[in-house]
């Protein structure tokens, strides 16, 4: 079951692009973001970027409870989404090996890559409180709007 309907996803994609429209710092963009996705979508705890720097994911703007800052590449959701630069959908963080819990109400999570010009510069990272949350239509969607941060 998707965090929201396509219907409901064509209009967020819509309104993404608006947000960041004119608009080429990062930081306000994917505040914005953080802000309209986790405002929007169902059953999110936390919605937020993480960006590529130095070898590791570091926390950017977000929305939630308090997050983990440094993330090494590989490890949890958002390091292996980082080191495979591949959208990863898990449906139950608790089996997944590695995970790192920032907020313990968490139950499913999607991450997914961010890339500028071409190259890793981040992982977009959704969590939810329920279990399986999030599917291909939440991938598909949410890697359009991850793509309007650069465009």
């Amino acid at each position: 079951m998707a965090a929201a309907t396509k219907e409901e996803y064509q209009m967020l994609v819509e309104q993404a692009k608006a947000l960041v429209a004119d608009e080429d710092d990062w930081i306000a963009n994917t505040a914005n973001l953080s802000a309209l996705l986790f405002n929007t979508l169902n059953q999110v705890n936390f919605a937020g970027v993480y960006r590529y720097e130095n070898g590791e994911l570091i926390l950017g703007p977000f929305q939630g409870m308090p997050a983990c800052v440094h993330i090494q590449m590989g490890k949890g959701v958002c390091g292996t989404a980082a080191q495979t630069e591949q959208t990863q959908i898990v449906e139950n963080v608790h089996e997944f090996a590695g995970h790192i819990a920032c907020d313990s109400a968490s139950n499913s999570e999607i991450v997914l890559p961010i890339f500028k010009q071409e190259k890793l510069w981040g992982v977009f990272d959704f969590d939810s409180t329920k279990l399986a949350n999030f599917d291909e239509i939440d991938k598909k969607y949410l890697t359009e709007i991850a793509k309007v941060i650069f465009a």
